[in-house]
């Protein structure tokens, strides 16, 4: 378990590139992610191949330990710094007690709950970080040099040090954590992070045109720190807008196409068996018979006899070419949203070939009925009587156009109350909403779908409703399957999308259609 702890500096010495403080205070209470924690006397195991981070950034080193001794209070340690521009602020901002904390990040080897406190007693010390908010008082940076000549007024007094040990933020908290949260942190690694200021202002950039962008850029990767602030506060607004490019969102707008399959979910669903382009189900033609005998007399034989139901397999794909570059260049989205429009083109195809194989199937209701809401419950109470004689099956479910719909939900009765939309009506015939393509009517599933289309392209004709026993009606359907090759010639990617899909009209007498009068 990685804990961050942050100790508070001292002080600044500016003969010297190196900076000087104590780094833990033992048995003194900080705070961090985990809550009150502690160091035990000499529980931390130290080398001398520790660097000196930025904030524990691991990509902005400053420098590495020369020296570190165990004292009977804490470890002091040295840090000689890099002759580098990040370097060069973080000696300036110690000296001056802009960021004068220290933060050790250690590998806790055993430690000890004592009354909710973590009480560390063997760890490993990883690294040691310069920090801006100290969790500590007591440990503090005894020396900062800042060059290796000295120069006029390059020490800090002790009055100055002082001065900056009295600006230290007495705000660190030493509440005490709960003991569950104590324990959570055997399993649970921590990381505490210094505390960020509530507000700050960015500073003003020199940054007005793409070359001085590149030139704060590449010196802010070098470690300087006001570029890296310059290029965090360069103007973004529009008189900059050559910075930033014109954003999109991974949001697709797509009003042409989805995966509803209205009729197919009204119908019984099977998966296909796994070979062959045609299969066969068995079917009883001549069912046996019993009769009343007399006494003494023989039994009426009626043979059972059968056949079987031819299944054609068909496939349904479609084809994509594009350029290598555009799958190459584009945004990861392009792939996906391919295959999600082909699917929802798939399901279009195979919705509408059913449809069309149930109409071919299907009966023709035969009593012509008005587009009224009357209408309606004739033609549903004649259409599931003539499915059950026909099937000795129940009709269950009824499909209809997308303006069937709309007329079934504008039906009221005589005082101009709905029938099937309203939340309580007095009397209701089922139950059809105007967010959902699902609902009942006069006792049946109500299903939409656009394959349905009527006559006269009004969706109100004959054929624009179709009651059904699902159970004479099965859709056997593959996994959908899709191949990418390219083409030797242009580079260009062909993508087929496809599959391989069958209907199986059981009884045909298990669809019967709405005949409009």
């Amino acid at each position: 378990m990685k804990i961050n702890f942050p100790i508070t500096l001292t002080a600044a010495d500016t003969n010297k590139r190196t900076i000087s403080g104590t780094i833990v205070t033992w048995d003194e209470k900080g705070n961090t992610s985990a809550g009150a924690t502690i160091f035990k006397k000499d529980s931390i195991d130290f080398g001398k191949a520790i660097k000196l981070l930025l904030e524990h950034d691991r990509t902005k080193p400053l420098g590495k330990l020369v020296d570190i001794t165990a004292t009977k209070t804490g470890l002091d340690a040295t840090f000689k710094l890099a002759k580098t521009f990040a370097a060069d602020d973080a000696l300036e901002e110690a000296a001056t007690g802009l960021r004068d904390g220290f933060s050790v990040g250690v590998m806790v080897e055993d430690w000890e709950n004592e009354d909710g406190v973590m009480a560390i007693s063997a760890s490993k010390l990883m690294e040691v970080s310069l920090v801006t908010e100290p969790a500590i008082e007591s440990a503090r940076v005894a020396d900062v040099a800042a060059t290796d000549t000295p120069t006029e007024n390059s020490e800090a007094t002790a009055e100055d040090t002082t001065t900056q040990e009295e600006k230290v933020s007495d705000t660190t908290s030493e509440a005490p954590i709960a003991t569950e949260a104590v324990e959570a942190a055997k399993t649970e690694p921590v990381a505490v992070v210094a505390t960020q200021p509530v507000a700050y202002t960015k500073p003003r950039s020199p940054i007005n045109s793409k070359a001085t962008y590149l030139e704060h850029h590449i010196r802010a990767a070098l470690g300087n720190e006001d570029s890296r602030q310059y290029v965090m506060a360069a103007d973004t607004t529009s008189n900059n807008g050559a910075f930033i490019p014109t954003p999109q969102s991974t949001e697709i707008i797509n009003g042409i196409a989805n995966a509803d399959r209205g009729f197919i979910d009204a119908i019984s669903r099977q998966a296909l068996p796994a070979s062959g382009m045609t299969f066969e189900i068995p079917k009883i033609t001549t069912a046996p018979t019993v009769a009343q005998a007399n006494e003494e007399a023989a039994l009426s034989e009626t043979d059972t006899a059968s056949s079987f139901v031819s299944v054609s397999v068909k496939k349904f794909g479609g084809q994509q070419t594009f350029s290598v570059e555009l799958l190459d260049r584009s945004s990861p989205v392009f792939f996906d949203e391919l295959v999600r429009q082909m699917e929802f083109a798939y399901a279009k195809a195979t919705d509408a070939y059913v449809t069309g194989e149930v109409g071919n199937n299907g009966v023709l209701n035969a009593s012509a009925q008005a587009q009224t809401s009357a209408g309606l419950i004739a033609y549903v109470s004649s259409a599931a009587a003539a499915i059950y004689k026909g099937t000795l099956g129940f009709a269950r479910n009824v499909i209809v156009s997308p303006e069937q719909w709309g007329a079934i939900m504008g039906y009221t009765e005589s005082s101009g109350r709905p029938i099937y939309t309203a939340s309580n009506p007095q009397n209701a015939g089922g139950a059809v909403s105007p967010i959902s393509l699902r609902g009942n009517v006069a006792g049946l599933e109500l299903y939409v779908s656009r394959s349905i289309g009527g006559t006269g392209g009004t969706g109100l004709g004959d054929y624009s409703m179709v009651v059904v026993n699902p159970e004479a009606y099965t859709w056997y359907e593959s996994p959908r399957l899709s191949l990418r090759t390219n083409v030797i010639n242009t580079g260009q990617i062909d993508v087929n999308y496809y599959g391989y899909g069958a209907l199986a009209t059981k009884i045909a007498a298990g669809a019967n259609w709405f005949n409009l009068s």
